[in-house]
């Protein structure tokens, strides 16, 4: 069972060999005012207050901490631990938390500009992943000759104080589970297993679990800022290290230097409507693959055009809830787990070969395509062990807001709702929100719109056909932010920057590199 408000760059390692075809920038376009839009004004109307300038006394001692480089990894990569307090409200080294960093050194021979934090997204993707598979070695050449690249993982996230919830065999059992009831039975299954990950969660991290929000690791990020030595923060965040890198904004503007937030997402939305939003953004996907798929004489979904794709698919997931494929081994490939794996080839065309292909051999009745696409989504390795991704997913989210639906009756009741965003993905999207539903640990935060008055000029990357953070979101959050220019990817999948698109890299090179910040509404 999918846990679908998950927003990263899917297969960072494999991102750094990704080629898209290049865009034409569109550089005459006059800038858009955004500020009365629909994208802007569907959200609510609170906004993130900023915190006071100055540090205060009890925060001074990790503010003012030296780091322990060690040498880890390729040349020129250092890692190290920094302190955090758990609880910012009442500081105590005795409960600190203990966050892994890692730098990759500006490959050049002037003097560095800086660093450049990074982060992949999730929430629960490893940033110290990303630096060491992706942006320490894939980022564009002058960007690293310039920066250090430094990647560090939020609290509960990796090497942070990991967030473990489940054995690995109950993990297992648990993204089999029927995510779709279709009776009282298999609705009390849905809620047995969500209550046991959440108890497994709250065994596992204690008090941390109530202190993994957003807006505490955008603190710990400012405390991460000063001890490497910058004046500001100079940041690209994909996915939901778009939320994290603009909450970084709004509570420390003054401090905000160049910012790329890459697959944007809106703050200001509560949680039901961001998961229809994203419901409608992985049919919107589908859809482009589907228009792909049917062109081609093996497209396992016919070739009648784009409907009959969605309706045969439709009746592939039902045909599963009836009778769960063999996949030569012990798990068999469930509706849960082919909806998973239909999902994770979405995030970028490179996958759509693979998925074409899973979907043939499983249609002739083997499973194990659609298997190995939800296991790479649920960061399962081989030999049947998780990462925590899936589990700081859930902490954090549930943490950062109050949960969408209160039980499976309101999940049922919205069922329309988002079958009218996808009529293949709805039902699945609306009961994967009832993991909050009776979380262990209290919502801290809520829906807000970002404004961050006083920042240094931000630059929104959004992308038109993106899965997983639909383009109205950076429409979004471009227009709540005061100094916000949008940059527009006409294409698909999930994020843009440092993935090929030579419009896209360019202008992001020339904002970080050089401070150009691009008419607000370029197209490429």
């Amino acid at each position: 069972m999918a846990h679908r408000r998950l927003y990263r760059v899917f297969g960072a390692a494999l991102a750094a060999t990704l080629l898209l075809s290049s865009c034409t920038g569109q550089d005459d376009e006059p800038s858009a005012d955004r500020s009365n839009t629909a994208a802007g004004d569907r959200g609510v109307s609170r906004v993130l207050e900023p915190l006071p300038a100055e540090i205060p006394d009890e925060l001074r001692p990790y503010y003012d901490q030296d780091l322990a480089w060690k040498d880890c990894g390729p040349s020129g990569f250092q890692c190290a631990t920094l302190r955090a307090p758990l609880d910012y409200a009442a500081p105590d080294a005795a409960d600190d938390v203990e966050l892994a960093v890692i730098r990759s050194r500006a490959t050049g021979s002037g003097e560095p500009a800086g660093s450049l934090m990074v982060n992949p997204g999730g929430p629960g993707a490893s940033a110290v992943d990303l630096v060491r598979s992706f942006a320490g070695v894939g980022f564009p050449a002058e960007v690293r000759e310039r920066y250090d690249i430094v990647g560090m993982d939020p609290r509960g996230v990796a090497g942070s104080e990991p967030i473990e919830c489940l054995s690995d065999a109950a993990m297992d059992e648990h993204t089999q589970v029927d995510v779709t009831p279709d009776s009282a039975a298999e609705t009390d299954a849905l809620q047995r297993s969500n209550d046991a990950f959440a108890r497994g969660c709250a065994q596992d991290a204690g008090d941390l679990l109530g202190h993994v929000s957003t807006v505490e690791a955008a603190r710990d990020m400012d405390v991460l800022r000063e001890v490497l030595g910058d004046e500001k923060l100079t940041y690209v965040g994909y996915s939901y290290g778009t939320l994290l890198g603009a909450t970084y904004a709004g509570l420390f503007p003054s401090r905000s230097g160049r910012l790329v937030l890459d697959g944007a997402m809106d703050p200001s939305l509560p949680a039901q409507q961001l998961n229809r939003d994203q419901t409608a953004g992985f049919d919107t996907a589908f859809t482009a693959f589907a228009k792909d798929c049917v062109q081609r004489a093996d497209c396992p979904l016919g070739q009648e055009g784009t409907q009959d794709a969605a309706d045969r698919l439709d009746a592939f997931f039902a045909d599963l809830d009836a009778q769960p494929l063999p996949t030569g081994e012990e798990r068999e490939l469930t509706e849960s787990l082919a909806t998973t794996g239909v999902i994770s080839a979405m995030y970028t065309e490179q996958y759509w070969p693979r998925l074409r292909e899973a979907l043939a051999t499983a249609l002739d009745g083997n499973g194990a395509g659609l298997l190995s696409l939800a296991d790479a989504y649920y960061e399962r390795s081989p030999d049947g062990s998780y990462g925590n991704l899936m589990y700081a997913n859930a902490a954090v989210n549930c943490v950062d807001q109050p949960a969408p639906f209160d039980g499976p009756a309101a999940a049922e009741d919205a069922v329309p709702a988002f079958r009218e965003a996808s009529p293949v993905f709805g039902r699945n999207f609306a009961y994967a929100t009832l993991i909050c539903t009776d979380w262990p640990a209290e919502p801290t935060g809520e829906a807000h719109r970002i404004e961050a008055a006083g920042a240094d000029p931000i630059l929104v990357v959004g992308t038109t056909r993106d899965p997983a953070t639909p383009y109205v979101w950076a429409e979004g959050l471009a227009a709540q932010l005061d100094s916000a220019a949008l940059l527009t990817y006409d294409g698909d999948g999930h994020t843009a920057y440092a993935r090929g698109v030579a419009c896209v890299d360019s202008t992001v090179n020339a904002y970080l590199l050089e401070g150009t910040v691009p008419a607000d509404g370029k197209r490429c």
